[in-house]
């Protein structure tokens, strides 16, 4: 017969020859495992747009420029509408065109297709435009209207330039011109044109051999 008296002894009573004996056993203590902990869902990070996101301001900033860009080189312009020209100087210097994922090949091809016969785009039809390079390209739409939005006023550090030193300044220096040649042009360095090429007849009436004419 076993009696339980703890957690970690029993008894038994035995007999033997009319005797009892209780024999005490040590058991071993029973470890119970903790309870599983319950998995925590490790949130997904957020991804990082490498674009800022579009806003009030940037798109104030894109209009203002289109406006810009759209009446460079033409002062009585109003910048309603911007030309196949002026829109590859303004990708030129947003670096959105890059020569290599996107050509001035690529912004006629698709310019043309918006413009139809027409030589300039107005602002709603350049949005539309953009839409297009966009989609055939695989760009992001917002990254470009960022880039154009902050290429700054149109640049002209890169125009070209007179050369007026070495052989080509000795060329264009009327002073050093003799002979005939010198009769090209007047004490200011302008040229006569045909008169400093031909002797035009003196159709006034007037002898020639006077060393004056009279003026009335």
């Amino acid at each position: 017969m076993f009696f339980i008296t703890s957690s970690y002894q029993m008894e038994s009573i035995e007999k033997t020859n009319g005797s009892t004996t209780v024999v005490r056993t040590q058991s071993a203590p029973v470890k119970e495992s903790p309870p599983s902990p319950i998995p925590t869902p490790t949130p997904t990070p957020t991804p990082i747009p490498t674009t800022p996101p579009a806003n009030a301001n940037q798109s104030a900033n894109f209009e203002e420029l289109f406006r810009v860009f759209a009446k460079f080189g033409d002062p009585k312009g109003v910048g309603d509408a911007i030309t196949l020209s002026n829109s590859d100087k303004w990708f030129k210097q947003s670096k959105v065109i890059d020569g290599k994922k996107l050509t001035t090949v690529d912004t006629g091809i698709y310019f043309k297709q918006i413009a139809k016969t027409k030589r300039s785009l107005n602002l709603s039809e350049y949005c539309q435009f953009l839409e297009t390079i966009a989609k055939n390209k695989k760009l992001d739409l917002n990254e470009i209207k960022h880039k154009l939005a902050t290429s700054g006023t149109p640049s002209t550090t890169k125009t070209t330039t007179a050369v007026t030193t070495g052989a080509v300044g000795r060329l264009t220096d009327h002073t050093k011109y003799t002979g005939s040649h010198k009769q090209r042009f007047d004490n200011s360095g302008k040229g006569k044109g045909r008169e400093g090429r031909e002797d035009v007849s003196n159709k006034s009436g007037y002898v020639s051999g006077f060393k004056a004419e009279e003026h009335h």
